[in-house]
């Protein structure tokens, strides 16, 4: 036993401090990990510091850079041209827009009774029969600097014919409420004639717009309007111009052959209902108008008018959406009253009259309404409405009374229309209509009708 006692106490001596190395080694190592990965995390939070600190150096440089700019540009004349990335890249617009057309009477040389449509082309405003191409529509516009604003907006027709419907300069900061507009545009005359064709409820415009205007007034000329600094909407307008499209025509004098006066007012009424209403005067001079009539004798014959044209439209619409919301449902209620009063002179049988015949005296009033409500019972669908009639009033043609007809008869049309609209760029319409504007003829009328809009376009009017 004491033989092996020493050797055995002196091990476990030895074993001693050598454990106690190890564990203090581990502690060690242990403890220069955490300040490594401490280390490492202060320099991470360090870098992040920094990048936060470049970044805002750099946006207060860019501030101070525009701030330079404006200053320099405030202090500087305006360029002749736009200077920027989107200074030659306007905002482009296409409507597409295909119809099929099923019509119980032939529509050639379609005429409203009693009521001078235009000849030509501005007369044809009844759909053909079968597949067609609907009134398309192409636009441009942009900003042209920080005063102006420009916009041009191409009509391809069904015959493959093209038209410039508008093609125009507006101001965009003109003090006290001034937009001066010039070039060709729609006229702010009315509720409907303004707006574009796609943006209608109906496929077609009104019977009151089809014999007064030919369809819609555009205009070529200048155009200003003063929007009132109150809470209440007030918009009043005056315009000047050539006066070439129909009821007007074009004339080979100095001035202008058209002007017009409106005033737009409107409100809300609560979170839920939105209103405005409207009165407008056109006056037109026209000169050597031509229309195609049938006389007495049951012969088609080609007339003229020269003259003084007015023409008083009285219109109103009333919005509502529950508290506003338009998305899921709302009822519009639209309508519009027409009265026009000419005088002048006409000459009848324009074929007869190159043999000597002369002018007679003429004198005309007429009038005409529509009213039509739009109902969007659920998302993406909408149904509509709209009766119409059209009053011959009192027409004169003094000694060639006894050659041209004066028919008692009051044109009208109801038409019904249901609508389909996956988002605000498509839409696909059903319409039914029963149009008794010729005397004695019901067109029983069914249209099918696209309309898909491509690329940027401006806001719809109110």
């Amino acid at each position: 036993m004491k033989t092996y006692g020493i050797p055995l106490l002196a091990a476990a001596l030895l074993a001693v401090p050598t454990a106690a190395s190890a564990s203090d080694e581990a502690d060690i190592r242990a403890l220069r990990e955490e300040v490594a990965r401490m280390r490492a995390s202060y320099e991470k939070r360090i870098d992040a510091l920094e990048q936060r600190l470049v970044q805002a150096e750099s946006k207060a440089a860019s501030a101070e850079t525009v701030a330079a700019r404006a200053e320099t540009a405030a202090a500087t004349p305006p360029p002749s041209a736009p200077v920027g990335t989107n200074a030659f890249n306007p905002n482009i617009s296409l409507i597409l827009s295909g119809l099929y057309s099923n019509l119980s009477k032939d529509p050639a040389g379609y005429q409203i009774t009693g009521f001078h449509l235009p000849s030509g082309p501005l007369g044809d405003i009844t759909p053909k029969r079968g597949f067609s191409l609907a009134e398309s529509e192409l636009g441009i516009s942009a900003n042209i600097d920080q005063l102006f604003y420009g916009a041009m907006n191409f009509s391809i027709h069904p015959d493959d014919t093209v038209s410039t419907e508008e093609a125009f300069v507006q101001t965009t900061t003109l003090p006290h409420g001034l937009t001066l507009k010039t070039g060709r545009w729609f006229s702010g005359i009315g509720y409907l004639n303004e707006q574009h064709a796609h943006t209608w409820d109906f496929v077609d415009a009104p019977l009151t717009y089809q014999a007064f205007v030919g369809g819609q007034f555009n205009n070529d000329g200048v155009q200003l309007r003063w929007l009132a600094p109150t809470d209440t909407f007030l918009e009043i307008g005056a315009e000047v111009g050539r006066g070439a499209n129909y009821p007007g025509t074009g004339r080979n004098k100095n001035g202008s052959g058209a002007s017009a006066i409106f005033a737009h007012v409107g409100d809300d009424i609560g979170a839920s209902n939105s209103w405005r209403a409207g009165l407008s005067l056109l006056a037109t001079s026209p000169q050597d108008r031509l229309w195609d009539g049938v006389d007495a004798a049951g012969t088609t014959v080609s007339n003229s008018f020269t003259g003084n044209s007015k023409l008083w439209i009285a219109d109103g619409v009333w919005k509502w959406s529950p508290n506003g919301n338009a998305n899921s449902t709302n009822f519009k209620l639209q309508g519009e009253y027409l009265r026009r009063v000419e005088g002048g002179n006409t000459v009848y049988d324009l074929k007869a009259a190159s043999f000597g015949a002369t002018a007679a005296s003429y004198a005309a009033t007429q009038s005409g309404w529509y009213l039509q409500g739009i109902y969007q019972f659920a998302p993406y669908w909408r149904v509509g409405l709209r009766t119409e009639r059209l009053d011959i009033g009192a027409v004169d043609y003094g000694v060639n009374n006894a050659h041209v007809l004066r028919p008692e008869y009051s044109p009208e049309r109801n038409s019904l229309m249901v609508d389909f609209n996956p988002s605000e760029f498509s839409r696909i319409r059903l319409q039914f209509a029963e149009d008794k504007s010729r005397q004695g003829v019901t067109d029983n009328q069914v249209f099918l009708q696209y309309q898909m809009s491509l690329g940027a376009h401006g806001a719809h009017r109110f």
